[in-house]
């Protein structure tokens, strides 16, 4: 019996697939199937951020998202992110702040607070910006430089 066919669309790009399983996770698909491998798997339980991807502008955890249910939508992962003004600018922020060691967790860090700026554009709060990262670890930080960052683009924004 062959898997119903998932279409949505991946950084712009349109993608049709009929080889994908319904217990398919969005992680695996994008990793494995479409070469998207900036979206990392941490934890697979939901409890580290690493796989964090934006489904029609929500940030959604990719390990705990079945493929299908992402039919007929835009999914940007952090390779996407390159395209969006506000990616571009949290990545700029990042680098300038080194707000990295590893860069393992990186990209879910970037997508997450990307997500979070775009969910609220009029009235971007530090707090509120480092609350929504609650849900994103980094082993190596301890978060300094990722505070920093986020301090710089809110006040980058005023």
């Amino acid at each position: 019996m062959s898997s119903p066919s998932v279409d949505f669309t991946l950084n712009g790009s349109r993608v049709r697939r009929r080889d994908i399983p319904d217990d398919e996770l969005l992680l695996d698909t994008l990793r494995w199937r479409l070469g998207a491998r900036g979206t990392k798997e941490g934890c697979r339980t939901g409890d580290c951020g690493a796989c964090t991807v934006l489904v029609d502008g929500r940030t959604v955890l990719a390990c705990l998202t079945l493929t299908h249910e992402i039919a007929r939508q835009k999914v940007v992962t952090i390779e996407g992110l390159s395209k969006d003004p506000t990616g571009r600018k949290v990545q700029a922020a990042f680098r300038r702040e080194s707000a990295l060691q590893c860069g393992y967790c990186t990209p879910g860090f970037v997508v997450a607070v990307t997500g979070a700026i775009k969910s609220r554009p009029k009235a971007v709060d530090e707090a509120a910006l480092l609350d929504d990262l609650g849900g994103n670890l980094c082993r190596c930080t301890g978060y300094s430089a990722i505070r920093r960052a986020v301090h710089a683009l809110v006040t980058e924004k005023r």
